[in-house]
């Protein structure tokens, strides 16, 4: 074992910088394939980096948080009520088919307190493209123009837009060299990107790794180039970033305005018929379903649209209209229409929509929904509805 580590130490020279990473890497993968039941610790312990969002992504205004309830107690902690989901590590084949490995799959647990770089995210979807493509040769073209190609997660992901937004009179090379340019000069975007790809799959089952999410998923996509229109529109650039919010409206089914200021650790789940108005606001880690409609009241001006709180869970169908806010942990059922303000920690459901519990004393939720996906706690407590 030593003399298989000192060779290959030897053997790469030019990356002196992380050999120790690399050297305990191939400690642990020599001893798996050796049927040895010694694993370092620093494999164990290794973490990638996200604090949960305490602070928006720079296109929210930081004056954000009057009146706003303090869900951090301690029985409240966003963390502690993340799905667990081991599915987004490539595991390593052994010598022996029937040898049992067991590995630890790092989670949005392990991101909140752990210390790491915060590039291992885009080299953990370089890897999973790779591994997509020895899986599936013919997309072997698709992958090295999407993602392995790139030397970063901004120049990927200007690339994939680009194309994806892109048409006869408004050419794909003019996109990407705005959309670069752009991530490259605000860096805050990139790590709410980075977010929003840790909430998809940290909360969606459906999404299989995180390549597959910047690939596939037009919520996320959609809520990307959101925030480059947001940027264009701060920058007083207001004629392209409309232009660009035409184009993802006609893409991808999603009607977000430049105007909207929206947090990080988004969650637009299927994503199709979401509107969101231009003075609406939304904080971190929320989740929000398909045909949701943050709106207006008619034709009223100025500050006209809802504010959602952090870690606010809206089902689908949901229409929330005029300057109301659903304050922070609260849950509003599918189909609902919201009208007033929602107290944190509740759950409104209806037309119009009411409190579970009763205005006076409604159930308060003991863990984030929008974190655990849960749309039909305490159904019992409002509805007698059998099949």
């Amino acid at each position: 074992m030593k003399l298989l580590v000192t060779t290959l130490s030897i053997s790469f020279p030019l990356y002196s910088s992380s050999a120790p990473r690399l050297l305990t890497s191939l400690f642990s993968m020599s001893a798996i394939f050796l049927g040895s039941s010694i694993v370092p610790i620093q494999i164990l312990s290794h973490r990638y980096p996200r604090k949960l969002s305490t602070a928006m992504a720079a296109c929210i205004h930081t004056s954000r948080t009057d009146n706003a309830t303090q869900i951090d107690d301690l029985v409240y902690d966003c963390g502690k009520f993340r799905r667990l989901n081991f599915g987004d590590l490539v595991s390593c084949v052994p010598i022996s088919q029937n040898h049992t490995k067991t590995v630890h799959r790092p989670t949005v647990l392990d991101d909140i307190n752990g210390d790491g770089d915060e590039d291992d995210l885009w080299l953990r979807m370089k890897g999973e493209a790779q591994s997509d493509v020895e899986q599936e040769p013919i997309l072997s073209n698709y992958y090295s123009n999407s993602v392995l190609s790139h030397d970063s997660l901004e120049s990927a992901l200007a690339n994939h837009l680009s194309l994806k937004l892109s048409n006869s009179s408004l050419p794909s090379n003019t996109l990407y060299d705005l959309f670069k340019s752009l991530l490259r000069e605000d860096q805050d975007i990139i790590r709410a990107v980075q977010d929003d790809l840790r909430a998809v799959k940290e909360r969606d089952p459906a999404c299989i790794s995180y390549v597959h999410c910047f690939l596939n998923f037009k919520g996320f996509l959609a809520c990307q180039a959101h925030r480059v229109s947001h940027k264009l529109w701060s920058q007083g650039r207001k004629i392209l970033a409309l232009l660009i919010q035409n184009r993802v409206s006609e893409v991808f089914a999603v009607d977000i305005h430049p105007g909207a200021k929206i947090g990080r650790g988004i969650l637009l789940d299927h994503a199709t018929g979401v509107v969101i108005g231009e003075t609406a606001v939304i904080g971190n880690d929320v989740s929000i379903l398909h045909n949701v409609t943050l709106g207006g009241t008619g034709k009223v001006s100025g500050d006209r649209h809802p504010k959602i709180g952090d870690g606010v869970l809206i089902g689908a169908g949901t229409c929330v209209l005029g300057n109301v806010r659903i304050k922070d942990g609260a849950k509003i059922g599918a189909g609902s229409v919201v009208l007033k303000e929602v107290p944190a920690r509740t759950t409104a459901v209806g037309n119009p929509a009411r409190l579970i519990g009763g205005k006076e004393n409604p159930i308060k939720l003991d863990k984030v929904p929008s974190l655990t996906m849960d749309h039909t706690s305490h159904i019992s407590d409002w509805s007698d509805y059998v099949i």
